[in-house]
Formats: structure tokens, C-alpha cells, sequence
């Protein structure tokens, strides 16, 4: 019988992963390490009672943390439910403690920048954007043991304290802090984690999208529903103006600044599997130009270069140095100069259907996972890219259009029922970024594993269609990619060589245990 090894909640043979585009390796290497961070939080629950009643101002004896099996986790973070009996006049209250896994964003220092985007975007849109529907932040912590708590939450002479100094602060025309005021008390050392403590979601308050998503997705009074929320949140969203290209982060005095790189999925999922991404953490960007010649030297660039396995061979090597030099020299032709230095509005990065919760008639009632939440270029806000049940690489732009103007009509109507002035009006901007391609750009951007097929798919076609079948422009086009690209090639086949020796090996370790 083949060897099997854990890879998250499934046992995998050879066999299943020996042509997988990611790193198998990095991810075998996962499985242990999350037991035993999770057998650390599990040993640890009265410091989970004390995080709860820190943050709330309870007593422990009001608090119950959940089993094991009703922790719910996914790919970065786990999330265990806090029931708190007779508060503010419920009979059961939940909360979720939030933990990044330190495994899966590249080690604590990660970890606590994550924290302090996620929580600077719960602040961020509370202070400007009040109707976005999100769950109630109570505090955060880091891993370092600074805590913050929210001002309605701490005993009545330090909320006195604060908003009197909020005020002086307001009137001296000086930087105002947050509602959130760090906030010492009990030591939570033996935990070495930061956290998120925010709202559960009850049933009664929805339900993920996801649930409901492929079996009712072609009925049009729901979709009309959702595309009439999402667009009013975007709207709302996108009418303040954000001066530069980052995330939102906390300090240790509780101040709110855009003062971080725009955090990204990728850019976590990158360092956790040692590619390096140079892109310091306290860098923001004034244009749109050179945020995006950043992304594709110190993301997609970096993966081809280190990923031990990121080529299959040579024709595949070629194939991708190609699309990334090509991705370079078109950029100008995809973004708007007038729009270079900004607006720049503020982007739910990570608003797919398991992060929308929704009614029974598909109205928008919260959304979560704001983790990956920055300001970027207006060019880069489109209508979801799932909305026609496809992977990015595997988009078919005839079966997404039609859904696309389904989505835009609806923004359109939503802007003059908002008396949005026509060059204010994102649906504009959403639509000529279709005429252009900026779409399909901005969108192989975000994705490393898709960009090469978003390229030849939709990007080449629109400058020199037919070049995909002409050998000439690969041999051309590779050689502007990098200097000594033979070398290069060679480099990257010996990495897959061994990469493959080291796969093969770690299932041929395997011992199985005969029944």
C-alpha cells in the first residue's frame, strides 16, 4: 500500500502531489506544527478566560471556552468560541478569541503585523464607514503582551480620562487615538500569541454566502439583493479618499496610521515559505506605477526565483520568464496616468462568499476576515471575480461579462439613488477598466499561480493576438526577464531536480504501520 502523509485534513499518496504547483514540501512540514499549536491553546484555556474577562470586564466564572471540536479554523487563522452566561441582559452571549497561525503567515513578528492591520481596519472602517455591517472588535493583543481594549469596555473614570484627552487632542488640531487604549492587567506570557476578540456571528444573524451560493446563484432576485448591498458597501467605502497605497496598523499608543505595506495574502504566504518579499513593513506607495512594478519584481518574481519546484521544466520556465517581462513592459498601457497618484480607496481584498454572510433573501447582514483589507489604485476595484464560478486561471470572460454588467447596472442605479456625481462614480471606473484590460492585469496581479494563464489567456490577446502559438516571441521575450537566462533556467531545473528527490523521499520515509 502507497505511504500516505497528513496534509491538512487529508492524507495524501506520491502520487496525488508529484505534479502540484506548490510547495508540497512546506506544506507537509505544516500538519505537526498545528497540532501543537493547537494543543497549546487547548492547554492553556484559563488564559483564554482571562483574554475574555480582561476585554469585557467580567468575571471568569461568566465565561466557558469551547471544545476542540467546535473550533473553526482556516487557512490562517482558528477561531474558539467564548459562551458568557447573563451578559447585558442575554442568557448566553458568544464571543471568538482569533488566532493567526504563527505556521502559516511566516513566524510571530508576521503574526502581530497582521493583527495590527486587521484590527486597524476594524477601527478604520467603525471611524469612517459605520454602516459597513462587520462584527464588534472588543481588544486585540500581541504576542509582544501589548493589549488594547475598547473605551466603552474599561472602567468609567479611564473612559472619562480618554475622552476628555480625545478632545484636547481634537482641539489643538493634533492626531486623535483611537477607541481602543492599551490596557495592562492580568499577564498572558505562557500564551506568546496575539489575538483578535470579536462577535460571533449567530445563526440567527446569517449565514455564510457559500452555503447557499451554488445551489441559488441563478436566481435573480437574490443576486439582485447582493450585488444592491455590496454595492452600497463599496460606494460607502470608496468615497473616502486614502492618500497612499498601504494598510491601516495600530501603535503602541493606539493611533491609527497608514503606515504599513499593503498587506497581502501573498505577501504572508510568500515569507511563511522563506521567498523573501522585499518590501519593508512600515512602506506605503504613492503611486500606482510604482506599486504595482513592486509587486511583480518582489512577488512574482521572488516565487519564480525561489520556489524550489516553481517550474515543471524548461519549456514552463520559458513560458513564465515571458508573461512576467511582458506583465513589465505593458504595465503603462493598463492604468490611467490621471489616476497615478491616487484615489486611492480602501479594498476588501479577501471578499469571497465564505466571508459574506447573508439572510434568506441574500441581503448582506456582516462580513468578516478583513485581514487582507489595504488602500490601493481605484483601478483595482472590480466586481468579485467569482461571481460566474470560476478559478482566476480558468476565467472564461464570455460566461463572466454578462454577470459583470448584471453586477455593474446595479452599481450604476445605486450611484444616482446616492446622488453620486458621474466623476465620482466608480461603476465609470469599473467599466473602463474592462474597455482597457486593466481587469484582467490588476487581476493576474494578485494571483501568482494564475498570472501566466491570465496573461496568455486575456492580456496577450488584446496587444498581439496569435503570439501565444509563435515560438519566436518566447525566445525573444524570455531574455529580457533576467540577465544569463540559461544560467537561470539551468539553476531552476537542478532546484526541481531536487525538490523531486526530496518529495519522493519523504513518502519513502514514511513507515506504514502494516494492520
Amino acid at each position: 500500500m502507497p505511504a500516505k502523509l497528513q496534509l491538512s485534513d487529508k492524507q495524501i499518496s506520491y502520487s496525488d502531489v508529484k505534479d502540484d504547483e506548490s510547495n508540497v514540501l512546506h506544506k507537509i512540514a505544516v500538519w505537526d506544527r498545528r497540532c501543537k499549536f493547537f494543543n497549546h491553546l487547548y492547554r492553556n484555556q484559563t488564559v483564554l478566560h482571562a483574554i475574555t474577562t480582561h476585554h469585557l470586564g467580567l468575571h471568569v466564572q461568566l465565561c466557558k471556552v469551547a471544545e476542540p471540536e467546535e473550533w473553526i479554523y482556516g487557512s490562517f487563522n482558528v477561531c474558539i468560541p467564548v459562551s458568557i452566561s447573563s451578559w447585558n441582559g442575554q442568557a448566553t452571549k458568544r464571543v471568538i478569541i482569533r488566532f493567526p497561525l504563527p505556521y502559516k503567515v511566516g513566524g510571530p513578528e508576521n503574526a502581530d503585523e497582521k493583527l495590527r492591520c486587521e484590527a486597524g481596519t476594524y477601527i478604520w472602517l467603525q471611524q469612517k464607514c459605520p454602516s459597513v455591517p462587520i462584527p464588534r472588535l472588543y481588544g486585540f493583543g500581541l504576542s509582544t503582551g501589548q493589549r488594547f481594549t475598547a473605551i466603552e469596555h474599561l472602567p468609567l473614570l479611564l473612559r472619562l480620562a480618554h475622552h476628555f484627552y480625545r478632545r484636547l487632542l481634537s482641539w489643538l488640531k493634533l492626531p486623535v487615538p483611537s477607541r481602543y487604549i492599551r490596557h495592562g492587567g492580568a499577564r498572558f506570557d505562557s500564551l506568546g500569541s496575539g489575538y483578535l476578540l470579536i462577535d460571533y456571528i449567530e445563526k440567527n444573524e446569517g449565514q455564510m454566502l457559500s452555503c447557499t451560493w451554488h445551489e441559488r446563484y441563478q436566481e435573480k432576485g437574490l443576486r439582485r439583493n447582493l450585488f444592491q448591498n455590496l454595492s452600497r458597501i463599496l460606494l460607502n467605502i470608496a468615497q473616502v479618499p486614502l492618500p497612499r497605497i498601504g494598510s491601516f496598523t495600530v501603535d503602541n499608543h493606539g493611533f491609527l496610521h497608514l503606515a504599513n505595506r499593503p498587506l497581502s495574502l501573498v505577501i504572508h504566504q510568500l515569507e511563511n515559505e522563506q521567498i523573501p518579499v522585499d518590501i519593508p513593513r512600515h512602506l506605503t506607495y504613492t503611486s500606482s506605477d510604482s506599486y504595482v512594478i513592486d509587486t511583480l519584481n518582489c512577488l512574482h518574481d521572488s516565487r519564480l526565483r525561489h520556489q524550489p519546484n516553481g517550474v515543471s521544466d524548461t519549456g514552463d520556465c520559458i513560458y513564465q520568464m515571458s508573461a512576467l517581462a511582458a506583465m513589465k513592459a505593458t504595465s503603462s498601457l493598463f492604468l490611467r496616468r490621471d489616476l497615478r497618484h491616487g484615489p486611492f480607496v480602501f479594498s476588501l481584498t479577501d471578499l469571497h462568499q465564505s466571508n459574506i454572510f447573508v439572510d434568506e433573501n441574500w441581503n448582506i447582514t456582516c462580513l468578516i476576515d478583513l485581514e487582507w483589507a489595504f488602500s490601493c489604485p481605484v483601478e483595482m476595484i472590480h466586481p468579485p471575480h467569482w461571481l460566474a464560478n470560476q478559478p482566476i486561471d480558468q476565467m472564461d470572460e464570455k460566461i463572466y461579462d454578462p454577470v459583470r454588467r448584471e453586477f455593474l447596472n446595479v452599481l450604476e442605479t445605486t450611484e444616482q439613488e446616492l446622488s453620486i456625481q458621474p466623476r465620482d462614480r466608480l461603476s465609470l471606473v469599473m467599466d473602463q477598466a474592462w474597455e482597457m484590460g486593466t481587469f484582467w492585469y490588476t487581476l493576474a496581479l494578485r494571483s501568482p499561480m494564475g498570472l501566466v494563464r491570465v496573461f496568455y489567456d486575456h492580456i496577450q490577446p488584446i496587444l498581439a493576438e496569435g503570439h501565444e502559438d509563435n515560438e519566436e516571441f518566447y525566445t525573444i521575450m524570455m531574455e529580457y526577464w533576467t540577465i544569463q537566462t540559461s544560467s537561470f533556467i539551468n539553476k531552476k531545473l537542478a532546484d526541481k531536480e531536487d525538490y523531486d528527490r526530496q518529495l519522493r523521499q519523504a513518502f519513502e520515509d514514511k513507515v506504514e504501520v502494516p494492520r
